[in-house]
């Protein structure tokens, strides 16, 4: 049975490739670009990912995030991910990324969009993986902050397909980023938005 689901083609509809980064990668990373990790071993990292709940995830997410800095680690990144779907037979992917989780640690949003793009294209041209590239504003930050990464995305309208909402809910309604999501409908981006995993049902747009 599991050769069999394996075999199937698949659309992976949900994927942030934040998140896809493997521990030993995320080791490899960190001894490229000398950033100190708060985790002895892979085998630590591992035990980590066993998260109770959205801030636990959240947690060792943005401290995987500390080790991406250069266009290639964002190559890297992508292209494991897309190797290992590619083992399971996935043809299409939907990949959700951060920018504002690198652009305020100094990294320019141009560096982030262009690793992930270029992968992306290997990943057609040589595993026969189409993509799309969702951007996400990060709702514990303010809706200026989500407005002037939007206006960092514009140049680069035709490498982005829609615009997303995700990390922390509680306290960060959706509301407050009506606005830019507006903007975002006027340049023809698509919209998605997560809901309903912390925060109450008036969430849900």
């Amino acid at each position: 049975m599991d050769a069999f689901l394996r075999g199937l083609p698949k659309a992976e509809l949900h994927i942030h490739i934040e998140g896809a980064l493997e521990p030993e990668l995320m080791f490899t990373l960190a001894a490229r670009n000398g950033v100190a990790l708060p985790f002895r071993s892979v085998e630590e990292v591992r035990r980590a990912y066993v998260f109770q709940n959205l801030q636990s995830f959240l947690d060792i997410y943005y401290a995987g995030c500390r080790v991406l800095l250069r266009e290639q680690d964002f190559y890297d990144l992508t292209w494991g991910y897309l190797q290992r779907s590619a083992a399971q037979n996935v043809r299409h992917a939907e990949i959700f990324f951060d920018p504002q989780s690198h652009t305020d640690r100094g990294v320019p949003f141009e560096v982030v969009v262009s690793g992930i793009h270029r992968a992306l294209t290997d990943g057609g041209r040589s595993l026969g993986i189409s993509s799309k590239l969702i951007l996400c504003f990060l709702r514990h930050q303010s809706a200026e902050a989500a407005m002037e990464t939007f206006r960092q995305a514009l140049p680069f309208k035709e490498r982005i397909a829609g615009v997303g909402l995700d990390s922390s809910e509680v306290g960060h309604p959706p509301e407050k980023f009506r606005a830019v999501f507006d903007a975002a409908r006027a340049e023809g981006f698509l919209t998605v938005a997560h809901a309903g995993e912390e925060g109450p049902p008036e969430y849900i747009w």
